[in-house]
């Protein structure tokens, strides 16, 4: 009977760690998708270009901390195949990164201890209506 506690939780506690690790990445993958793909509609649906990053990056903000993610673990860069990104058929690519940290750790952010760094890149056109 001790034997088969100590090994199974020998066992256990790794496994279950595993599966909560790869939970955390699959949430991480989630919400860089949507927080890129949000990003790209609204930078294309704004008509100047200040106001459009602006409202782009909140909303990256706001679906990222959705998934629970704070701003200090993303970065994201909008770019645009033409010098106006607000012209009618400019293409707009917005790409999110985000930093998912190990889950459990209490100083991950002091030891850089991160699982894994996940991106996603959404391209969306500027419509010729408005």
């Amino acid at each position: 009977m001790v034997e088969f506690i100590f090994l199974a939780l020998l066992l256990m506690v790794p496994v279950v760690y595993f599966v909560v690790t790869v939970g955390q990445l699959q949430g991480g993958s989630f919400a860089v998708v949507g927080a890129a793909d949000q990003a790209a509609k609204v930078f294309v649906a704004q008509s100047n270009p200040a106001g459009a990053q602006r409202a782009a990056e909140q909303t990256v903000l706001v679906a990222l901390k959705d998934y629970g993610y704070t701003p200090e673990q993303a970065s994201f860069e909008v770019s645009c195949d033409r010098s106006d990104c607000s012209s009618a058929g400019a293409t707009v690519s917005v790409v999110v990164r985000l930093d998912v940290p190990l889950p459990m750790m209490p100083f991950a952010d002091a030891g850089q201890l991160m699982a894994s760094r996940v991106s996603a890149t959404a391209t969306q056109v500027v419509g010729r209506y408005r």
